[in-house]
């Protein structure tokens, strides 16, 4: 005896209409820091950009961390006249650096918050303790 299914000669039950943006699509390097610039908003939620766009979230975050570390330039027209933007460390009212680091000078690096703060021997301690703080601050405040 066989089992077999004859659904093929019966023709189709139920029909899926498959709607919205298709797979693999490609983004611009435009778009995508259009995409980036408006979930570094004030107020914006990355799930809400990312939904508008039809895309997951995950795939922003990947754009952001991409922007962030310098693959990925965010756009530089910002939409509400304020732009994010990375500010230098500058010291003021103290004195210049001495001069360059030769390669037999001792040498300590302190990594802090994604910066290296390289110390010679002889580097002024006031100084010194003013740039680790400004370090600190700028990370805290990102």
């Amino acid at each position: 005896m066989f089992d077999v299914n004859d659904d093929a000669k019966t023709g189709f039950r139920r029909v899926e209409v498959l709607t919205g943006p298709g797979r693999r699509r490609r983004w611009s390097a435009e778009e995508k820091a259009q995409i980036v610039a408006e979930t570094l908003a004030p107020d914006a939620r990355v799930s809400e950009v990312a939904r508008r766009w039809q895309i997951c979230p995950q795939q922003v975050f990947g754009w952001r961390r991409q922007a962030r570390i310098g693959e990925a330039v965010p756009s530089s027209k910002p939409e509400d006249g304020v732009s994010a933007a990375f500010v230098p460390i500058v010291a003021s009212g103290l004195a210049p650096m001495k001069a360059p680091i030769s390669a037999t000078a001792a040498v300590i690096e302190i990594k802090l918050a994604g910066a290296v703060v390289r110390v010679v021997s002889g580097t002024d301690v006031a100084l010194l303790s003013e740039v680790l703080r400004a370090v600190r601050a700028s990370s805290s405040s990102a």
